[in-house]
């Protein structure tokens, strides 16, 4: 079988036969494009968007052909038409089946144009169609419709960020009308997609997640007491604005918590430079933390590669995911493998991952005052974060087997074929 995938990131691999440092995003794609490389009935290429090349250019892998292409704009998707540089791809790969990953790029709907239909399948991430409606979610009017330089230079403040989610959901909906095969893994998503394409056909394929989360195990004794770590907070939908909202409650009962946050630290403005590059959300995060007194219990970590990454949560007490939507978020995923006790907000496919009050907390998105609460539980009782611990483990090992997870995929393919 001949596969196309094609993927919005370069993968390290990639990267590495180009000369350039590895993109900090997508690492699950190399442990599964890993896995599914090693099988023998399957020979991967994996394509993706390069910004500055102006033609195709093929890398060879030790066992995946790369290939990158031009970027796409919205404009050239507009008209209905084939993609030279797509169609360059799909004539060397002989493709017997292309696999999309990510729905709102101009890319994915330019390959869907490009190829027969009966060849594609698209594997759901988020669905921006339904995010844009939740992105702004406990963010103040006049937070959203405010401009920082950054903004004004950018024409990027919040308000015109979910404009760009709703244009980009535009050509989703087109790309996911057009196939006849979709990949999906929440009840979230299947709900979704079948409301914007009910004639596709949908097929389950939980993800594989990042090689290093599977060699570890999240220890009480050795981990920070008290300490929460959330993966990311720089935009909206991560919530962090919610997590923030949670402290003062959580401080009331355990006056030592520190909030780890992954990531750069989005509100600092401290030079004049700083002042300049601060984004609206970073404005607004930087007054809560103000207003809260939480400057000395708030640390952002900085830039985390793979093994950094899993070395700082298995450092934490709890994880939490405050997100306003999610579809079934990696980051929980890794917290679950590693077996660190969660929190998460009750949004999309979480629940679909993690049992409320057998495997961890799941709570209404909006009531921090719920976060705050659940939090406080699993601080309280070394019993319960050890109980939460052991199932949420168990669970995530199943829902992240590698080796199943590529077997169903190869199914999958075979299927569509047959």
């Amino acid at each position: 079988m001949n596969v196309l995938w094609v993927t919005n990131v370069a993968l390290p691999e990639a990267s590495l036969l180009m000369n350039e440092k590895p993109v900090p995003f997508g690492g699950w794609f190399a442990s599964a494009s890993s896995a599914l490389a090693n099988e023998d009935s399957v020979k991967l290429s994996i394509a993706f968007p390069k910004n500055g090349s102006s033609d195709v250019v093929r890398l060879k892998g030790k066992k995946i052909t790369f290939y990158a292409f031009p970027p796409i704009s919205e404009k050239e998707v507009k008209f209905d038409k084939k993609n030279i540089y797509l169609k360059k791809i799909l004539g060397e790969v002989k493709t017997d089946i292309v696999h999309i990953f990510g729905t709102e790029y101009p890319h994915t709907l330019a390959m869907v144009n490009t190829c027969q239909e009966e060849k594609i399948v698209i594997s759901i991430q988020g669905l921006m169609s339904f995010i844009s409606t939740h992105c702004m979610a406990g963010i103040p009017v006049k937070i959203q419709n405010r401009f920082t330089i950054r903004d004004i230079i950018r024409q990027d403040n919040l308000k015109q960020q979910k404009d760009k989610f709703i244009k980009r959901g535009v050509f989703e909906i087109e790309a996911l009308r057009k196939v006849k095969h979709i990949i999906g893994r929440t009840s979230w998503d299947r709900a979704c997609t079948s409301q914007i394409n009910p004639d596709a056909e949908y097929h389950f394929c939980n993800e594989t997640l990042r090689d290093e989360f599977y060699k570890h195990t999240w220890d009480i004794k050795k981990c920070e007491k008290h300490s929460i770590f959330i993966s990311q907070g720089s935009y909206p939908i991560k919530g962090l604005h919610f997590m923030l909202e949670a402290m003062p409650l959580i401080i009331k009962r355990f006056s030592d918590v520190k909030l780890y946050i992954g990531g750069d630290n989005i509100t600092k403005s401290d030079t004049i430079k700083e002042k300049l590059k601060i984004s609206s959300y970073g404005k607004y995060i930087k007054e809560l933390i103000d207003k809260y007194d939480l400057k000395n219990r708030v640390v952002f970590t900085g830039f985390l590669d793979e093994k950094q990454m899993c070395k700082r949560y298995l450092q934490s007490h709890v994880f939490v995911c405050p997100s306003s939507i999610e579809n079934s978020p990696n980051s929980l995923g890794e917290a679950m493998i590693l077996g660190l006790p969660c929190v998460a907000s009750d949004v999309g496919g979480v629940t679909d991952l993690l049992r409320h009050r057998e495997e961890g907390f799941v709570y209404q998105a909006d009531a921090p005052y719920m976060l705050a609460h659940y939090v406080c539980e699993i601080f309280s009782s070394k019993d319960l974060a050890l109980e939460f611990s052991e199932k949420a483990r168990e669970h995530a090992i199943k829902t992240h087997d590698i080796e199943r997870n590529t077997n169903k995929l190869v199914e999958i393919y075979l299927n569509i074929l047959n």
